[in-house]
């Protein structure tokens, strides 16, 4: 009987110590599961964090606006009416300006945006398409609005006999032009102050401005240059997050809302980077040949991508189908 009980005994332990290693397994897993370690996607984290920080491009890990912020975002797209040259409602004779503001690859992916749009049958008969962006025009030059970008910006408005009272929609795409700081701490905060600080110019300079939608770089593993490689790309994704968290969470700097607001109700536009060639979840990659030679700029297959994610975020997000779309 003593040996029976010595040996029910045996195989009880034995049996309690593998559940405890599939435990330990489990857990395991689950942190594994949970720290990302190498640059990924935003919108593929699934709850996971990378260096203690949680991924999705907006709070809580989420990809979706949450619900005030969003709701927020449809009200005042609502209220976003054709305007005439003095910034008065005009429905018979004013126009819905949708315009970009950022760098080189900006102005070439706005160039095949709106070139596509020339067959987009659905648009709003009254929404005018500028491209704001210019060369050569990192986030340190536009940042200072006596600089020569905002003169140029009039200018093209004015060869469309617009003005920068009509302009309500932004679409913001920015880099910073050879930087050094490779800190992931550091990096996409020092830049969230720079984006900020033009967040504030913009609402400034287009006084009817309502909605600004702002993505980040495409990828940058293959440029040849210093001019904005990885992880600077990426890092850009961080910084929009951060931004956008600050406005949702009531940084008085970026308020939209009240009789003088400080800022126009941002929100993510698409979100373009993938980690080369490696398809992220919903099938973005990036290949050498969407590049030019200096793997920075797109190459005309690039810009086309960048085309189709734009015209397909117009066309399906809530807050864009009151002044995108055909009524």
């Amino acid at each position: 009987m003593e040996i029976l009980n010595y040996f029910f005994f045996i195989t009880l332990v034995l049996l309690l110590t593998a559940c405890d290693k599939g435990i330990d397994k489990n857990e395991d897993e689950v942190i594994v599961k949970k720290e990302i370690t190498i640059p990924t996607p935003l919108i593929d984290f699934d709850g996971a964090t990378y260096r203690g920080v949680q991924g999705g491009l907006y709070p809580n890990g989420s990809n979706q606006r949450p619900s005030a912020h969003n709701n927020a975002g449809i009200e005042i797209s609502k209220f976003i009416r054709p305007l005439n040259e003095s910034g008065v409602e005009d429905v018979a004779n004013g126009k819905i300006v949708w315009m970009s503001v950022g760098m080189s690859n900006t102005t070439q992916e706005t160039s095949a945006f709106i070139d596509q749009m020339k067959t987009f049958t659905g648009k709003h008969p009254k929404l005018v398409l500028i491209d704001g962006a210019q060369g050569g025009q990192d986030i340190n030059k536009i940042n200072n609005p006596e600089a020569p970008y905002w003169n140029a910006v009039n200018t093209r408005l004015a060869n469309g006999g617009l003005t920068p009272s009509q302009v309500q929609i932004i679409w913001f795409k920015e880099a910073e032009a050879g930087p050094s700081d490779t800190s992931f701490v550091t990096y996409p905060n020092a830049l969230k102050m720079k984006y900020k600080s033009v967040m504030k110019m913009l609402k400034s300079k287009f006084p009817n401005l309502k909605i600004v939608y702002l993505s980040n770089r495409i990828y940058a593993g293959y440029a040849t240059t210093k001019l904005n490689p990885e992880p600077f790309a990426w890092y850009t994704g961080w910084t929009i997050k951060k931004l956008i968290e600050e406005q949702i969470n009531g940084d008085n700097e970026l308020s939209f809302a009240g009789a003088n607001p400080n800022a126009a109700w941002l929100s993510w536009g698409p979100y373009l980077w993938a980690n080369g060639t490696t398809p992220r979840s919903d099938g973005l990659y990036w290949v050498r040949d969407d590049f030019q030679t200096d793997g920075t700029h797109p190459s005309m297959s690039g810009r086309k991508k960048v085309a189709d994610l734009l015209i397909n975020f117009f066309s399906t997000d809530e807050t864009a189908k009151y002044w995108f779309l055909a009524p």
